[in-house]
């Protein structure tokens, strides 16, 4: 049966918001929940980037939930830093804690001022992080000069068992099929026309194993044009695509990028529904094919939505 949780949109709102939004979000009966890990926001409207390591011990020591978290090793996160962070968390709260890797984005790793590399060789620099992590993992003392980031006889004298799982962040096939081969699971987003099914079978082709995660986007509020306004208020900026998201360094500069996206634009990336019955039946024909989905609310009233679809939404979706 696919698990339904809850996602914490660090750029959104507070630190403290969020743990009280996860809170009710388990109560209400979500299965799991994740988070973003941003330095930035993608607009000033959003307002918001708490440090995502921080929370993630606080939320996995406030509810049972398994938790996991979008994050980029290399830049802004040495490897060798982030396996001791993700070991810690794995030591304390065993098999709950997962990360899914990405390549990284200018807007949250230009800010150690190393040079924004092109996406190959970002790529790159991942495969090799990993090689590191689950060498770290494994109790081996690493030595890698010659590397992207430098290791210098590193070793974790504080092992999780088990490891926790590492998963790869793929929005297009392409990633998801390179991925493959290192990964323990999948992770993307819904896109228009569940395009999501293309990246995940192209992941499964490539003998990519393990679980397969879907984080969809949507914009409830009880008024339908207040829903639509939202969404295209905190959202526009991240359906510019890939290729264009990756490079924009700073949020001012992707309000300026999305000036002229319009709510009808937003509305294929994020499900807008005054109706918790539309967005169920949306959820059900989304997550065909995944093993968890990831619910982000993009409005406002977080412990409200999860209280609404608890009581409405969930029921209906998992049968």
């Amino acid at each position: 049966m696919t698990v339904y949780g809850f996602h914490a949109s660090h750029e959104q709102f507070t630190p403290g918001a969020l743990l009280d939004a996860l809170r009710a979000a388990e109560r209400a009966g979500f299965g799991a929940g994740m988070c973003s890990d941003h330095l930035a926001p993608w607009n000033t409207r959003q307002g918001h980037s708490g440090h995502a390591w921080t929370w993630l011990g606080a939320a996995l020591q406030a509810t049972d939930l398994p938790m996991g978290v979008v994050t980029s090793p290399g830049t802004r996160y040495h490897p060798v830093v982030l396996a001791q962070a993700m070991g810690t968390l794995g030591e304390m709260f065993p098999g709950r804690h997962w990360a899914a890797l990405g390549s990284g984005e200018a807007l949250n790793e230009r800010v150690t001022g190393d040079p924004w590399p092109p996406k190959e060789e970002r790529n790159s620099r991942l495969e090799f992080s990993v090689e590191v992590m689950r060498a770290l993992f494994a109790g081996e003392t690493v030595h890698a000069e010659d590397g992207p980031w430098p290791v210098r006889e590193a070793r974790l004298w504080t092992r999780p068992d088990p490891v926790p799982e590492m998963y790869t962040a793929a929005v297009t096939p392409a990633t998801a099929g390179r991925s493959a081969r290192w990964a323990d699971g999948l992770i993307t987003i819904n896109q228009p026309g569940h395009a999501q099914r293309e990246t995940l079978s192209a992941y499964r082709e490539a003998g990519g194993r393990g679980p397969a995660v879907l984080q969809v986007h949507l914009s409830w509020d009880p008024d339908p044009e207040r829903a639509l306004a939202v969404a295209h208020d905190q959202w526009r900026e991240t359906i510019l695509g890939s290729d264009v998201a990756w490079e924009i360094a700073q949020p001012e500069h992707f309000e300026q990028a999305a000036r002229f996206v319009t709510p009808e634009q937003v509305a294929e990336y994020v499900h807008t529904s005054h109706d918790p019955g539309e967005h169920a039946a949306w959820l059900v024909r989304a997550a065909e094919g995944f093993d968890r989905v990831m619910l982000h609310q993009v409005g406002p009233d977080q412990v409200r939505f999860v209280e609404t679809f608890g009581e409405r939404v969930l029921p209906e979706v998992t049968g």
